[in-house]
């Protein structure tokens, strides 16, 4: 209670969150347009809002359709932070994200704007409201070029051994952080999931889950793999394998490691064959995030532990819990 009430006094930061396809940036953008008319302004005291993205691989130029980036014109309406920072073969991790979204926020607030944060990488999410701290273990090169050998499948069956807890809601489909947690893990012989230390809080937080009926979820995945076809994935990835090669960790990612066999001209695989399987490994993740978002912010159906992220249906939900917010 205590914590509560001191953090009542830190400037708000609003979180809007959510699986894959829920459409948080479509709702992030049109909140965000509404909060910076001037009437909006006058009456919540704000200089308008601005974005700052939570999304583990939109961070990354040239990797457009298969992380289906905002469009320019999406981007231009209202300004956003950490989209198209980085080329896909640099080095990144969560706790360099931590620092660039510290800043961007810093810098919205020093604005007397509001700043939103958007996505639906939990980890990313959970490094800013609960300011976590991070290991600062060193990377022990021999061990990782022994773990590149193997499959992910590999991967997970070892860090489950080392850390049954993380491996709830680690992302099995990433090479680079399964190797991450096994490293931190056999390094420093404990689990990596109970490594990270929670700081002193930061931010007055309100967070908003988009939580839609699971028929919906998967109409709208099954449309956006579709828009990714039609925008022709296929040459985006040709075009990064030819610049990059197969080995940079954001190509072992959903929408572009199920690419490989057919590119390889793998006789049993057509282009159908490969939209289906993006669809299901995406339908797969969404499930793991909601795992996580469960874990870290109260269960979608409510429970008794600690509901932190409150869970809208609509438009209308979201935008009177922050006018509420934003008032208070």
């Amino acid at each position: 209670m205590h914590n509560q009430m001191m953090s009542k006094n830190l400037p708000k930061l609003i979180v809007i969150l959510g699986p894959t396809a829920s459409g948080k940036s479509d709702l992030a953008i049109k909140l965000a347009l509404r909060l910076s008319s001037g009437q909006a302004k006058k009456k919540f005291g704000i200089n308008g809002v601005e974005i700052v993205s939570a999304d583990s691989r939109q961070i990354y130029k040239e990797m457009d359709i298969g992380t289906a980036k905002p469009s320019k014109k999406e981007l231009g309406t209202i300004p956003h932070y950490l989209i198209n920072l980085i080329k896909p073969n640099q080095e990144f991790n969560v706790a360099i994200y931590k620092k660039l979204a510290l800043e961007s926020i810093k810098k919205i607030q020093n604005q007397g704007k509001m700043p939103f944060l958007v996505g639906g990488t939990g980890l990313y999410i959970q490094a800013v409201v609960d300011n976590i701290e991070f290991p600062a273990i060193p990377a022990n090169k021999a061990l990782r070029r022994k773990l590149e050998r193997k499959t992910e499948k590999e991967l997970f069956k070892i860090y489950k051994k080392l850390d049954s807890e993380g491996a709830k809601f680690i992302d099995r489909k990433n090479k680079r952080r399964l190797i991450r947690a096994i490293e931190v893990s056999q390094i420093t012989k404990k689990p990596f999931w109970k490594q990270r230390e929670k700081g002193t809080p930061l931010f007055n937080v309100l967070m908003i889950g988009i939580n839609l009926p699971q028929k919906e979820l998967e109409k709208r995945i099954n449309k956006r793999i579709e828009k990714m076809f039609r925008l022709d994935l296929e040459k985006e990835v040709r075009r990064l394998i030819k610049k990059y090669g197969w080995k940079i960790s954001p190509l072992q990612t959903i929408g572009y490691q199920e690419w490989i066999n057919y590119l390889n001209k793998k006789p049993s695989l057509t282009k159908e064959g490969v939209k289906k399987n993006i669809i299901l490994h995406t339908l797969q993740f969404t499930k793991r995030q909601m795992t996580w978002f469960s874990a870290h912010g109260g269960s979608v159906s409510g429970g008794k532990k600690e509901e932190r992220i409150r869970w809208i249906k609509n438009y209308h939900q979201a935008e009177k819990l922050i006018k509420k917010f934003l008032l208070e």
